[in-house]
């Protein structure tokens, strides 16, 4: 379970599906928990994949196909039951076996990649789900806590450098290629690990979103270990 004494306050946790999907965001909350101690061996899952590429998707067939233990039929039930949970509230829920994510060296000062602190935005409102059941788990970070990049002056000098437009164009360029997206850690800030087996609804940057888009990232894999994560 969640160690609910090192809980901010923008984290709301609830007990069930429905409560995570149906609350509201509001005031400082923009991250809400479904928190929960799963059973089963979901790494029995992950062994099952042939990780002929670094991010590898399993679908609901070959899922179902698996010939597991009762651990690992346990796990697979509770895969299956998330997916359809998730589907039935109209998202389109992704399972995938990480092995690490592409790496964004095109700016050495300012990579674009999920292993940088970032907000997530769309055209309509939506909002983020996200459950790691094997290997490191995404962190997320509270606002007080984070500076958009594109504010920190030597960041801005940098990337003004790289912007051949006019000036009256830089706002847009930032936008259109995400930079206004990615976010710095505080010198003292407290990264929040979201665990494995809960699931986290996220709040993002979209035209009918009444609080701050939360603020996360994915993490540095561990040497050898891939990460088993449903998100949509």
């Amino acid at each position: 379970m969640i160690d609910t004494s090192h809980i901010h306050s923008q984290i709301l946790l609830v007990d069930q599906f429905q409560d995570l999907v149906s609350t509201p965001f509001a005031g400082a909350i923009n991250a809400i928990c479904w928190n929960r101690k799963l059973v089963g061996d979901f790494q029995e899952i992950v062994a099952q994949v042939d990780m002929s590429e670094n991010i590898m998707v399993i679908d609901e067939d070959d899922l179902r196909e698996y010939r597991l233990s009762d651990a690992g039929q346990l796990a697979r039930d509770v895969l299956l039951n998330d997916i359809q949970l998730l589907a039935a509230h109209g998202a389109d829920p992704v399972l995938n076996v990480i092995k690490c994510y592409d790496r964004d060296d095109d700016l050495t000062f300012f990579p674009t990649d999920v292993y940088s602190y970032h907000v997530d935005r769309s055209p309509v409102p939506t909002d983020t789900f996200l459950c790691t059941y094997v290997g490191a788990a995404s962190e997320i970070l509270p606002n007080a806590q984070a500076m958009q990049k594109v504010l920190v002056p030597e960041i801005r000098t940098a990337l003004k450098e790289i912007f051949s437009g006019k000036e009256e164009e830089f706002e847009n360029f930032l936008i259109e290629n995400f930079y206004d997206l990615h976010y710095l850690a505080l010198a003292d800030a407290k990264p929040i690990n979201l665990g494995q087996g809960h699931m986290w609804r996220l709040a993002i940057d979209h035209p009918d979103g009444t609080v701050l888009p939360c603020v996360h990232r994915a993490p540095l894999e561990k040497n050898g270990e891939c990460r088993l994560l449903l998100i949509c």
